[in-house]
């Protein structure tokens, strides 16, 4: 396979004449946000939307607070016109939503537009032209003032047709398309040519669009490309300087929140990021990226899965299962270190002090995710991960020595059927390997003080051969393995020992966890029951139980049978 020539691509040059301040800026407040759904992403679809899922998603994106939503092309889009009309004439648009229009600076595309926003009560009339080298050259053939007679040219046609509808509010913006290959210089020349055909002032500023139509530079150049026609434009107090990012490079969101940092105001994107080629700046990322930042979005994202069902209801487009912030899989870990850090951070988390948990970005319960996927167990997981489960849905705490005891069953189960374990089957193969009440059973049992201490009688059945077992200890379960060791000649002692109360996913009520030792042996054991010395009595038993098998070398584990 032969290499590529990367020497037929040139790098862009640097934006000079401008004081570069944006490194050292802060985000602090929501851009103002603007949809292209409807419009740039309709049109990147193999098929377009029909007028009936472009009313759901409009509905959509009102519901979640975006405030301005690009409605369409009505001038060259039949269903665009017919989608606007309905809008309008079935008073569809809330009052603190202002919709907005595209047309390129063709006089006919103009008036159709108008027309087609007949009877509105305040709209945003979008206005462009591409104005970058190769367009120019290559396209259009034309010179720097040819382009800018075309943007003049529709700028005095708008201006005709909104003071011919002065009952109307009409807000005016200016895309020079291909803003990020334009020369700095004439950007802002044009832009400033169509401002003074549209006056605008403080009070009722323009809006100049500023798109990276097509991503071909870093996000920081395009940040010094913003934030020089910030401070190089006129009259900027009279400008509200928007940005419209593409990801080509995949730097699309990066770019848009670099460009806040330089001085854009407002941002236009869409939902999920559905765009033209790799598509547009995603806003849903960029709103939880300030969110993350404690910084208000002021867009409501608390139910990101039905934002996922409608988007893919009207575009058809699956979200991917790594998406940031709402794909299905974000707050999953399978990874054993992952998953040990999560439970343990989510231990120490207090309601009442910044959100402080390992690889979890934001509290997942934020956006309507529980914590029932933040930690699953496959092949790939360790004893953090299984640990988490059974706590979060069994309230089973595991001493370490049984999660390390525990942990090679759970990889070999998950290797065996190459997928997810639930926490139904680690508890199931909790019990199955650590759980043995025979072939010695728990009969019954009383315990009453004995001086300081206190004495156990213990009856116990083995192989249907009940016997009674009695002893003396600190506590009972030193009482019942004194009582045991008496009987059997064996010389056993608690290594380690923890216990429980339990509430869910069985009828016991305690559940205990034992490790018994002889010699150098130790053997891990679970049981459960009513209470927990019940529990207890019964979890040393079971160890007594699997510490007479034969393990994987075929060596008994030493311990006395009852019979002998």
């Amino acid at each position: 396979m032969s290499r590529f020539d990367h020497r037929k691509y040139s790098p862009a040059p640097k934006v000079t004449g401008f004081t570069r301040t944006w490194p050292d800026q802060e985000i602090t407040r929501a851009p103002i946000w603007v949809s292209e759904d409807l419009r740039d992403g309709n049109q990147a679809l193999l098929e377009p939307m029909t007028v009936e899922q472009k009313q759901k998603l409009f509905k959509l994106l009102v519901d979640i607070g975006v405030k301005e939503i690009m409605v369409g092309f009505p001038s060259a889009s039949q269903p665009d016109y017919d989608f606007v009309r309905w809008l309008i004439d079935e008073n569809q648009i809330p009052d603190d939503v202002t919709i907005a229009a595209l047309t390129q600076c063709r006089d006919h595309l103009i008036d159709k537009t108008f027309e087609s926003l007949e009877g509105v009560e305040k709209a945003i009339i979008h206005l462009y032209n591409s104005t970058s080298t190769v367009q120019r050259e290559r396209v259009f053939e034309m010179s720097q003032d040819g382009i800018i007679d075309i943007a003049v040219g529709g700028a005095k046609r708008v201006k005709e047709n909104a003071d011919a509808r002065p009952g109307v509010h009409w807000r005016l913006e200016y895309s020079p398309e291909s803003f990020s290959t334009t020369e700095m210089d004439f950007a802002v020349r044009i832009c400033e040519a169509v401002m003074d055909v549209w006056g605008p002032t403080p009070d009722d500023r323009i809006i100049f669009n500023l798109p990276n139509t097509v991503e071909q530079v870093g996000p920081h150049y395009h940040a010094d490309q913003i934030e020089y026609f910030c401070q190089n434009v006129k009259n900027r107090d009279s400008v509200i300087v928007s940005v419209h990012t593409h990801n080509d490079r995949g730097g699309a969101v990066a770019a848009a929140e670099l460009a806040m940092l330089a001085g854009a105001e407002r941002v236009e994107g869409t939902l999920l990021g559905n765009g033209e080629r790799t598509g547009n700046m995603d806003m849903v990322i960029l709103a939880m990226n300030l969110y993350s930042m404690g910084v208000d979005p002021e867009l409501d994202l608390s139910d990101p899965d039905e934002i996922v069902r409608v988007v893919h209801e009207c575009t058809g487009i699956a979200l991917h299962p790594r998406h940031p912030w709402v794909g299905e899989l974000v707050y999953t870990a399978f990874s054993g270190s992952h998953q040990d850090a999560i439970r343990k951070s989510l231990r120490k988390q207090k309601d009442d002090e910044p959100w402080q948990v390992a690889y979890l970005a934001i509290d997942p319960r934020d956006i309507g995710r529980d914590y029932q996927a933040v930690i699953r167990v496959n092949s790939q997981s360790g004893k953090g991960g299984m640990a988490f489960l059974l706590e979060r849905d069994y309230g089973i705490n595991l001493p370490r020595w049984m999660m390390l005891a525990l942990a090679p069953h759970v990889q070999a189960a998950s290797e065996k059927i190459t997928g997810e374990l639930g926490s139904p089957e680690i508890r199931d193969l909790l019990f199955t390997h650590f759980d043995r009440q025979a072939p010695v059973s728990l009969v019954d049992y009383s315990v009453r003080r004995a001086g300081e201490g206190q004495k156990i009688s213990v009856t116990v059945s083995e192989n249907g051969t009940e016997f009674t077992l009695e002893g003396e200890g600190n506590g009972p379960l030193s009482a019942f393995v004194a009582a045991w060791n008496a009987r059997t000649g064996d010389e056993l002692m608690i290594a380690d020992y923890a216990e429980q109360a339990v509430s869910a996913g069985s009828d016991a009520d305690a559940i205990a966890f034992v490790q018994i030792k002889s010699g150098t042996v130790r053997v891990p054991a679970v049981a459960e029951d009513a209470d927990t010395l019940s529990a207890s009595i019964k979890a040393i038993i079971s160890a007594i139980n699997l510490s007479r098998e034969t393990d994987d070398t075929g060596q008994r584990g030493g311990l006395t049978a009852l019979a002998s």
